[in-house]
This record gives C-alpha cells, sequence and structure tokens, in this order.
C-alpha cells in the first residue's frame, strides 16, 4: 500500500447505488473517484462545523437570556396566512 504524505486511506461501505454515481460523476467530470469522495466529506464536515459553531453561538444567547418568547412566535407564525401578518417578532 502507497501512502502519499499526510494522507490516509479510510474504507467505507456505501450503497451501491451511491457507488455507481460517483463511477459515473469521474467519468464525467474526468476526476478520480478519491477526489470526488474527499471534496463530499469536506463540504460535509465544513458544514458539521458551522452547524456545530450556530448552535454554540445560540446556546450562548440563551444563557444571557437573548431569546424571543414562544408565544410571539406562534402568534407570528399563525399571522403569515392572514391578510395582515405580524412584522416577525424580536
Amino acid at each position: 500500500m502507497t501512502r502519499t504524505a499526510n494522507t490516509r486511506v479510510v474504507t467505507a461501505h456505501i450503497p451501491v447505488q451511491l457507488a455507481e454515481k460517483i463511477d459515473q460523476m469521474a467519468t464525467r467530470i474526468e476526476r478520480s473517484k478519491g477526489w470526488i469522495v474527499k471534496q463530499a466529506l469536506a463540504a460535509w464536515i465544513d458544514q458539521e462545523e458551522e452547524r456545530s459553531r450556530l448552535t454554540r453561538e445560540a446556546l450562548a444567547d440563551v444563557d444571557v437570556g437573548r431569546v424571543i418568547d414562544h408565544q410571539a412566535v406562534q402568534a407570528w407564525a399563525d399571522s403569515l396566512s392572514t391578510d395582515n401578518p405580524l412584522p416577525a417578532p424580536r
């Protein structure tokens, strides 16, 4: 097994249909399957890191009392289907 500096092989079982789509995509865009998987995994990790950051930010807001009352949000949401929707609560 040959390893490139600063890389590591990771093995995962994926559904055949997904593997076939990766094969087709690799052929279509003239890239390796490894490149496609690396791009997809990097995008997913970025998305999850951002979700985690936003969650921590939201929990910090809760800790200091920066919240919107549930009843105010419900009233606003209920008003959206009316002729006179309420402004978004702040």
